[in-house]
């Protein structure tokens, strides 16, 4: 271990403050050289008397839900302080890696990594296990972190519905929790089970012949190579000219492992039916877990092993961690328990949250869950990154595509504002919509509601921007799901659903709050000619807020991309996208036709495009402060 070396690959090594007292985890991979820091993960479970001292418990349980089968914990890293023996922290740092290693059954054969941070200077100093601790000096910086991981890396996905019958007394509920912890025991030999078999498989756009599946049956995952038929290499799969792909966990190469349970067939040795009698009143209740699994492999792995020592693992620690949320409310309220994948940014590597749809996404329960994860990984508090909007599917859909670059219907227009030439305004200050947007215009998907569905489009392109920006994963609404909205909050009488009534700005702030839990600021004006007057307020809310206006009353509705205002002289411009578009989604024909472009109050003709003889409703959608 002379020759001893750090490489880092994460972009952000420290998540907490050099200032305050804290622990991380180092993660790496047993695939990649000893000593590889992949990423790192805030501890966020420690003992109330010294935040040095991690439950492990806790953190152990965490990790094994979080963290896919082909990383581990390879080290720890802790904030000095200033009189500080950094060895003695490096100990320490490695001594906590060892603990939790034990605790997630990880191997004890491994150099580990200390880490410690000089609070005054910010300086990294690292150690590595070596008959006691040993300082390494030769700390390398990836500069293509993410070509290092997926180039000799692949994905593997599983997953797999299960539906665990429980039969309990209403007298004795605790039988319940027994039944279920039997049920999920006998699924959990089930995957090693000799009539148990394993489909694996890939579709890659760039082979011209994609190899036939793999089928391994369970007898055959222990056998030695030489006696085993099934003993391919993952690269078996993939071709080997891969520089045209973009390296991204995404994008990596994927292998689908499909489990087959055999349900059938005569039993190897006679067996007496067995039936149990549950005394007084009894009830059957449904545990119904959809299992969903994501591994990291080297393609020089070993199909056999990626099933036995990455799948079946990963298999067992999800099913356990559904198993241990269910059981406190297993008959009060039963979780409805869904595991979604995400690939947070910074982050070379996906992480795995699971997420009870019992909850609604704004609801404080799932809203604490998702703050206490960006608090681990080291996320903004403020940005949506873990909703449900942003999971990433690595199923294989059946086309042969990945899952998660279908797409319904024809894709809308985006961001069509960028490009357009200039306001006119002279030394004005430009303030643009923040992040992107779909343009809903009238009579798009066939529907005809030229004349009266401006605002609605309005509404949909501000729905848009929150679906786009990940704040909500609802699909954005058509107009009879925005009238049913304002119907079901008592706002209108059943006869609006399905008229053409016009809808204004006050409604937009009904629907959005319903359906997105988003809230609404209004600016009322009583003539088009005052809206100049407030360029500078509408400065503010594209700086701060950054989503896009709906502009309202008089006759017409419009959506707002921004503003150019010049503060001394108090020319200024409006960037307009007119939903009374009603041709073709053509972006030449949609900015050359004005549709889309700065509008003055007067232009130099003196025609006014805000009548002064009209009101005019200003609907400024607040960005939610909230992961």
């Amino acid at each position: 271990m002379a020759d001893e070396s750090i490489r880092i690959l994460c972009r952000k090594l420290l998540l907490i403050s050099k200032t305050d007292s804290g622990i991380q985890w180092l993660i790496g991979s047993p695939f990649l050289p000893s000593c590889t820091i992949v990423s790192t993960f805030r501890c966020i479970h420690t003992l109330a008397s010294d935040p040095l001292s991690p439950d492990f418990s806790k953190e152990a349980g965490d990790m094994r839900a979080l963290l896919p089968r082909g990383f581990e914990v390879i080290g720890a890293l802790i904030v000095g302080t200033s009189n500080a023996n950094v060895e003695r922290l490096a100990q320490d740092a490695i001594g906590a890696s060892v603990r939790l290693r034990k605790t997630l059954l990880q191997s004890e054969n491994q150099s580990l990594v200390g880490a410690v941070v000089d609070p005054s200077s910010g300086a990294l100093r690292f150690f590595v296990s070596d008959s006691g601790v040993k300082s390494v000096d030769t700390v390398v910086y990836e500069e293509q972190p993410e070509k290092y991981v997926w180039e000799r890396g692949c994905v593997l996905n599983c997953e797999l519905p299960i539906k665990l019958p429980v039969i309990y007394s209403v007298e004795e509920l605790k039988g319940a929790e027994d039944m279920l912890i039997r049920a999920i025991e006998a699924v959990v030999a089930k995957f090693r089970d000799s009539k148990t078999t394993y489909v694996l498989e890939t579709l890659d756009n760039s082979i011209t012949e994609a190899p036939h599946a793999v089928v391994i049956r369970s007898r055959e995952l222990d056998l030695p190579t030489e006696s085993n038929p099934n003993s391919l290499l993952c690269s078996h799969f993939f071709s080997e000219d891969n520089n045209h792909k973009s390296r991204s966990a995404e994008n990596a190469d994927k292998i689908q492992v499909t489990l087959l349970l055999a349900t059938s067939g005569a039993s190897p040795k006679p067996a007496a039916p067995v039936a149990e009698y549950i005394p007084g009143e009894a009830k059957l209740l449904v545990v119904d877990y959809k299992l969903k699994v994501i591994c990291y492999a080297t393609k020089d792995l070993r199909l056999t092993d990626a099933v036995s020592k990455l799948i079946i693992p990963g298999l067992v620690d999800q099913l356990h961690t559904m198993k241990n949320m269910t059981l406190p409310n297993l008959l009060s309220q039963h979780p409805k328990l869904h595991p979604y994948h995400f690939n947070p940014p910074g982050f070379l590597h996906p992480i795995t949250a699971i997420y009870d749809s019992l909850y609604g996404e704004t609801e404080m329960k799932q809203v604490e869950i998702r703050r206490s994860l960006h608090l681990r990984l080291g996320l903004p508090s403020d940005q949506p990154l873990l909703r449900i909007a942003s999971a990433v599917n690595f199923s294989i859909a059946k086309d042969g595509a990945s899952g998660n670059t279908l797409k319904k219907g024809i894709p809308l227009l985006k961001d069509v504002h960028i490009g357009i030439p200039s306001s006119g305004v002279n030394g004005g200050d430009v303030s643009l919509v923040q992040g992107s947007y779909e343009y809903y215009h009238y009579l798009q998907d066939g529907f005809d509601d030229s004349g009266w569905g401006c605002a609605y489009r309005s509404l949909q392109t501000i729905v848009s921007w929150f679906k786009i920006q990940q704040y909500t994963s609802i699909g954005v609404p058509s107009h009879r799901e925005i009238q049913q909205s304002l119907v079901e909050i008592g706002d209108k009488d059943p006869s609006f659903i399905g008229s053409r009534e016009w809808i204004g700005a006050i409604e937009l702030s009904f629907v959005l709050d319903k359906l997105l839990g988003v809230s609404c600021k209004v600016i009322n004006v009583r003539s088009g000619d005052e809206l100049p007057e407030k360029c500078r307020e509408l400065m503010m809310h594209f700086e701060t807020q950054g989503t896009p206006i709906m502009i309202g009353g008089g006759v017409l509705a419009y959506t707002l991309l921004g503003v150019d205002y010049n503060d001394t002289t108090g020319d200024c411009a409006f960037l307009i996208l007119d939903p009374h578009y009603t041709g073709s989604d053509d972006l030449k024909k949609i900015v050359n036709g004005g549709w889309c472009g700065w509008k003055k109050a007067i232009d130099s003709k003196g025609k006014r495009f805000f009548l002064p003889n009209k009101f005019y409703n200003l609907l400024l959608p607040q960005r939610p402060n909230m992961v």
